[in-house]
């Protein structure tokens, strides 16, 4: 099966932000191809905010490296609006440059007039509310300070497209909760401002169910390896949620059994 890998900035618009068709991936291994996800097809609309959700292994950065252009499929098609822009579990700042300089490459590298780009940085700084973190060097960051650099950097891209590979994973629990509420009120005012562009939508993975719950618009469940997409679920819970918020907590204890179930099925295998 032919494989492509395909930027809608060089075809006809789409009516998605992101669609697999019939994705598969396998990887070399020592008794021969190991498959790692199998016929994926998924669609995420403008605008839309989407969680990724399985057990270790199955699949899912992988299928984000796929959307990402950072590797091919073995077949199927993946198709995107615009470059996406992508933030990982790990920073990935440049400890030598300055929360700032750090954003002001992104804006370089979209192609930023110089002389515009440390007011462009200072914006989105403010917009992950670090206002006066400028001239701060990496090092005198705190954890949650760092993601929220990074978060910036992404938004300096200026992509429709935000691929999010569990980069809250390794905070405490308490700054995951604000950086939650940020980032669904930064999704938010993208797609109710009216932009032209066409607003910002996010796909989000997760291992943890009620990140995925509180977070999305549509949590999808991808099966033990192979990775199948198992279920969905639309939530209707309206925004601002809360981890401990009761509906939040149903939900997530309906999705968990289907995820144990996925385990167990692995399990057996």
């Amino acid at each position: 099966m032919a494989t492509a890998l395909i930027n809608a900035e060089h075809t006809a618009a789409l009516t998605t932000a992101v669609r697999t068709q019939h994705v598969s991936k396998s990887f070399p291994g020592p008794a021969g191809p190991q498959l790692i996800l199998d016929d994926i097809s998924l669609d995420v609309a403008p605008g839309e905010f989407v969680t990724l959700l399985g057990a270790s292994g199955c699949g899912k950065s992988t299928l984000l490296n796929l959307i990402a252009g950072l590797d091919t499929p073995t077949s199927g098609t993946v198709t995107t609006e615009g470059r996406p822009a992508l933030m990982f579990q790990e920073h990935a700042l440049f400890p030598w440059l300055t929360a700032g300089r750090n954003i002001e490459l992104a804006l370089r590298l979209r192609g930023v007039a110089k002389a515009d780009r440390k007011a462009e940085a200072e914006r989105l700084l403010e917009l992950v509310r670090l206002d006066g973190a400028h001239g701060k060097r990496v090092h005198e960051l705190s954890g949650g300070m760092r993601q929220r650099v990074a978060l910036a950097r992404a938004l300096a891209q200026d992509s429709r497209l935000l691929l999010m590979d569990e980069p809250f994973a390794a905070l405490d629990a308490i700054t995951r909760d604000v950086l939650h509420g940020e980032l669904t009120r930064i999704w938010d005012a993208a797609n109710t401002s009216g932009s032209a562009a066409g607003g910002l939508s996010v796909l989000f993975v997760t291992h943890n169910v009620r990140e995925a719950v509180r977070l999305a618009q549509r949590v999808v469940l991808l099966s033990s390896r192979p990775g199948r997409v198992a279920r969905e679920w639309t939530v209707d819970i309206p925004q601002p949620r809360r981890i401990e918020d009761a509906d939040v907590a149903d939900l997530s204890l309906e999705i968990t059994e289907h995820l144990r179930g996925e385990i167990r099925r692995h399990g057996r295998h």
